[in-house]
Formats: C-alpha cells, sequence, structure tokens
C-alpha cells in the first residue's frame, strides 16, 4: 500500500472514488487531494470529506480536456502541497451521450469522436505528466500511474473494432513510456506506469457488462484495492510499462 499524499485526477465518481476512499482508510498519515471538473457536484467526495476531514481530504477544480485548467490547478495544488508521493489520472472516455460509440466497422469512424477520445485518453493524461511531474521529482520513490486497457496493446489486438477507444489508449500507453525515459533523467526514483484494472463496475463499462462473466466483473473497490497493492510493488525498472491489476506486465 502506498502513503503520504496522493492527487486523484477524477476522483469524484467510479474507481476514482475508489482510489480517494481506499487511500484514506487504509492509513491516518495518508492525505489526499481530489479533482473533478465542478467538486460541489461530488456528493461521494463530500461524504468522504465529512468522514475523514479537510485536512486530509482536499478538493479542486479540473477538467483535463483543457490544458489551461490542468496549469490552473497544478498552481492550485503547490498551494496545498511541495510534493506528490503519488498521482493517478483515472481519465477514460470509451462512450457518452454525443455520439461516441465503440466501433464495430470501419463505416463507424467519425473523426469528431477519434478527436475526442485521444483528448481524453491520451493527451489528458499526458497534460497530467507535464503540468504536475516536478512535484513527484523529488529524489525519494514516487509514482505516476494513469488507467489505460488492454486493448491499447497492439500485440494484443485479436477482435479489432474500437478504434477510436484502441488507438487512444496505445497512443496512451506510448506516452506513459516517453514520458518515463525523459523522468528517469530527472529522479530516478520516480516511476511512471499505465495500469489496466480489468472490467470494473462503472458507467465506461455498464453497457458491455452483460459479455462479463461475473467472476470477472469487479467492483471499483476490488479494482482499486488490487492496483493500489500493484503500485506498492512497483520498482524503477517497472517504469514505462503498463500493468493489469493482477501485476502481470501487458507487452505493447
Amino acid at each position: 500500500m502506498v502513503d503520504n499524499t496522493t492527487f486523484i485526477q477524477g476522483g469524484g465518481r467510479g474507481l476514482g472514488l475508489a482510489f480517494v476512499d481506499c487511500l484514506l482508510a487504509a492509513d491516518t498519515d495518508n492525505r489526499v487531494i481530489a479533482s473533478t471538473r465542478d467538486p460541489h457536484a461530488s456528493p461521494g467526495l463530500h461524504r468522504l470529506r465529512e468522514t475523514y476531514g479537510r485536512d486530509r481530504l482536499q478538493l479542486v477544480a479540473l477538467d483535463i480536456g483543457d490544458e489551461n485548467s490542468v496549469r490552473t490547478t497544478r498552481q492550485q495544488t503547490a498551494d496545498l502541497t511541495d510534493r506528490l508521493d503519488l498521482m493517478i489520472s483515472c481519465a477514460g472516455l470509451l462512450h457518452d451521450d454525443h455520439g461516441l460509440w465503440p466501433e464495430k466497422q470501419l463505416a463507424d469512424i467519425d473523426a469528431d469522436n477519434l478527436a475526442r477520445s485521444f483528448a481524453v485518453n491520451a493527451t489528458g493524461p499526458l497534460l497530467m505528466i507535464k503540468h504536475f511531474h516536478d512535484l513527484l521529482s523529488h529524489g525519494e520513490r514516487a509514482v505516476i500511474a494513469s488507467l489505460s486497457a488492454r486493448v491499447g496493446s497492439i500485440s494484443d489486438n485479436r477482435l479489432g473494432g474500437w478504434y477510436a477507444y484502441r488507438a487512444a489508449k496505445a497512443a496512451q500507453n506510448q506516452f506513459t513510456r516517453t514520458a518515463a525515459i525523459e523522468l528517469r533523467r530527472k529522479s530516478r526514483a520516480l516511476i511512471c506506469v499505465g495500469l489496466h484494472p480489468g472490467t470494473v463496475d462503472t458507467g465506461l463499462s455498464e453497457p458491455f457488462q452483460r459479455r462479463v462473466p461475473d467472476k470477472q466483473l469487479q467492483s471499483a473497490e476490488q479494482a482499486a484495492r488490487h492496483l493500489l497493492d500493484v503500485i506498492g510493488q512497483l520498482s524503477p525498472q517497472d517504469s514505462g510499462h503498463l500493468f493489469d491489476w493482477a501485476g502481470s506486465k501487458i507487452e505493447p
């Protein structure tokens, strides 16, 4: 298990909220800064704040699709702490109410949907690394993790389809790898990885859960605990790679 100060991007619901809950419950020394687009509209975070106190859970606004928002929140975070020990980016976009849906064939591809998918799934986590990495480059062990997906593995693609999501996650994995190489020069104790949570019972996977065997569908709390265990076991040699919830490396 990790400790000290953690930044959770997308901490208002689903797996992000479960991360916040697990970290605060694990150790009274753990402190969490959680971001959502609108912290006032995050009842789950406010309930946790009432339970654990404002000193241990601080809320900030951040829109991962807007670099100005990421930059501003980075400045606000520096007023709250001079270092982070863990940052997890939980951004993920597979479908929405504006026509984005996993493509089954080439005819389904839409350029605007591709751009939206890349903005959230690939560019967003990279912007988090760009603006926050110095808070984690303090020379002691620290981890930058972003939620990715096994479908972003090119070598593992056997079914086709899902063009936007697959390609955006593949790009995210490449960004993680490239950033890890650069960040190693700044702090050899800084670990930068992607994490595949498996199929989690959240809004992202809800339309596709009928095809998932019961034993393979994890609750958000289960997935958060598994991934935090994986994070706790990472070493600098693991930086730049993608791991699943059981700690197994996923080939690109």
